[in-house]
């Protein structure tokens, strides 16, 4: 009997092309097999929707269950219709205008173009996105687990007694897709955690196991590993088979 593998998926960020690339270097995979996707499928690349549209339907054109969680992206959009935040639509790295573009089905902005008066009305509501779409992003898991790994987009908080929390234990699990210190990708000894929201770059390159001369690469600390490698925002994407520990890259 063959061992059941887990192939999962870092940060989209719109970059359609580099999700076919990636998903197609990927062995043929059964009923057994399991595709878990970190969240970010939207903002900064120039197919949010389209990306969106494909990870939907792809349990109907694969034999393996996919597994969806919510990235602090799909958060903050959720945020923004259900009581604004402009913090989080205005600052153009965030990539909301490309996202909205997308969905409207228009070409995505030139490098430094700005939103018009009229998409700003619209982008400061989220009035862009269809209704099934906001159900779906309202529906996305905030961690999932098996047998080789914890997996949540951001990483995991520490508990009133300064030990990281199980997702089980974090309240509320917001913060499963927000947080970003520093001490979880040094200190954190426990199950295998996978995790993406902060570019590999970003993350301790002497901790690193993988390729640390490369520090665009996976990161690999000794009990986590990082998987956004930057698509939609200059990089590539990157998915990890476990618990083969096997890298597949979309560059």
């Amino acid at each position: 009997m063959s061992e059941k593998r887990t192939f999962v998926v870092g940060d989209i960020h719109g970059d359609l092309d580099a999700l076919f690339k990636v998903l197609a270097c990927l062995p043929t995979l059964t009923k057994d097999d399991t595709i878990v996707f970190v969240g970010d499928y939207i903002d900064r690349g120039p197919k949010s929707a389209q990306v969106v549209d494909y990870v939907r339907k792809l349990p109907t054109h694969t034999p393996a269950k996919v597994v969806c969680l919510r990235g602090n992206h799909e958060d903050a959009w959720l945020r923004v219709i259900e009581r604004g935040w402009p913090e989080y639509v205005l600052p153009p790295v965030n990539g909301c205008l490309a996202c909205m573009r997308s969905f409207e089905g228009k070409p995505p902005p030139e490098e430094e173009e700005r939103a018009t008066k009229a998409e700003m009305s619209v982008m400061l509501l989220g009035a862009f996105f269809p209704n099934d779409v906001v159900a779906w992003m309202q529906s996305l898991a905030f961690y999932y687990e098996d047998d080789h790994a914890i997996y949540v987009h951001a990483g995991l908080p520490r508990g009133p007694d300064g030990t990281f929390q199980h997702p089980t234990q974090v309240q509320p699990q917001i913060a499963l897709l927000w947080c970003r210190e520093e001490a979880f990708f040094r200190d954190y000894r426990g199950k295998l955690v996978v995790f993406g929201h902060t570019t590999t770059a970003c993350l301790p390159p002497e901790l690193s196991s993988y390729t640390p001369d490369d520090p665009n690469d996976i990161w690999a600390g000794p009990c986590v590993v990082g998987l956004d490698t930057g698509a939609g925002k200059g990089g590539f994407l990157t998915a990890l088979e476990l618990p083969a520990m096997r890298v597949y890259e979309s560059r």
